[in-house]
């Protein structure tokens, strides 16, 4: 079975995944390059085709309008793309947290390469937490990832993982920018990206109220079975909806005292216990074929976009 994720390095605790090569706290960028497997940088060559019949001699023709990537240390191929394509190297996910770290008290916690080098991540810790009822502590960090496959912009977002159960959750702010997205077509400026994403304490405590109302909201039981069926189900009859029943029956078992800090008084029988239910089932219970792919939906895919959904509607309980 592969394994999406290459290479990966952490500090602190083992990450929720459970992957990567574990770093002292405070190391330097270079270091965080060689163990992240960030150390190369990603080349661009022409595109060349041979024509003519299979098996039988052909003439050598250039695809003018589209370039191949590959990575300088391996020369193993990672994309084609258009000419116009701008690329982020590895180095520049990282440098992005160079004035963070060493001057702002941000630490880096995980950066690693997922698909060959396809994806690249970073994450770091802000330093801003927050507290409710039950001493249930969620901490704040940047996330910061690329692709080179054309299957993602370059995206900064600021991203909450709540301590007990290392569930992640997207901070999606009210009047500001959930994530900042810079196109393949565009020059990656890193300071243009931290000023739009705004990396600011009032955001962070903007993020802290509303998760406050949520674990102040007391749910019926009524409540809770409509609210897993507006998050899950899919056309009626699917098979979608058949695989989204056993969804729903495991988050609610989650929401109901199996999950992890699911009996803190911030969580029994709230919308906040109900929506780290859904966390904890795409971060840690989804199915997946490997941890990496675990993670790639979780952070980038369907199980971030399932995440946001359940955000959007447990907010609609308190508005």
């Amino acid at each position: 079975m592969s394994h999406l994720v290459e290479q990966m390095a952490y500090v602190s605790r083992t990450p929720w995944h459970g992957l990567g090569n574990r770093l002292a706290r405070q190391q330097p960028l270079e270091v965080w390059l060689q163990q992240a497997g960030l150390d190369w940088a990603i080349e661009e060559s022409p595109v060349r085709f041979v024509s003519g019949a299979p098996n039988q001699p052909g003439e050598l023709l250039s695809f003018d309008d589209h370039k191949v990537l590959y990575r300088s240390d391996t020369r193993a191929p990672l994309s084609v793309v258009s000419r116009r394509y701008r690329v982020v190297q590895p180095r520049q996910i990282l440098e992005f947290y160079r004035d963070l770290t060493e001057v702002s008290g941000f630490e880096l916690e995980t950066a690693g390469v997922l698909k060959g080098g396809r994806k690249i991540w970073a994450l770091a810790r802000t330093g801003q937490s927050g507290l409710l009822r039950g001493n249930d502590r969620t901490d704040a960090y940047v996330l910061l990832a690329t692709a080179c496959d054309g299957t993602m912009a370059t995206t900064a977002q600021f991203t909450s993982v709540r301590v007990v159960c290392n569930n992640t959750l997207a901070v999606a702010l009210n009047g500001a920018v959930e994530a900042v997205k810079v196109s393949h077509r565009s020059i990656f400026d890193a300071e243009a990206v931290k000023s739009r994403l705004g990396l600011s304490v009032s955001s962070w405590d903007d993020f802290m109220y509303r998760l406050k109302g949520l674990s102040e909201r007391r749910l019926k039981d009524t409540e809770a079975k409509a609210f897993l069926h507006r998050v899950f189900q899919g056309p009626q009859g699917s098979s979608r909806t058949r695989a989204n029943e056993r969804a729903m029956a495991s988050v609610q078992a989650l929401y109901q005292g199996t999950g992890r800090g699911a009996r803190l008084a911030s969580a029994q029988g709230t919308a906040y216990g109900l929506l780290n239910a859904v966390t904890e089932f795409v971060d840690h219970q989804r199915r997946a074929r490997t941890a990496g792919h675990r993670l790639d939906s979780a952070w980038f895919g369907q199980g971030a976009a399932l995440k946001k959904k359940a955000l959007d509607q447990a907010s609609l309980l308190v508005a």
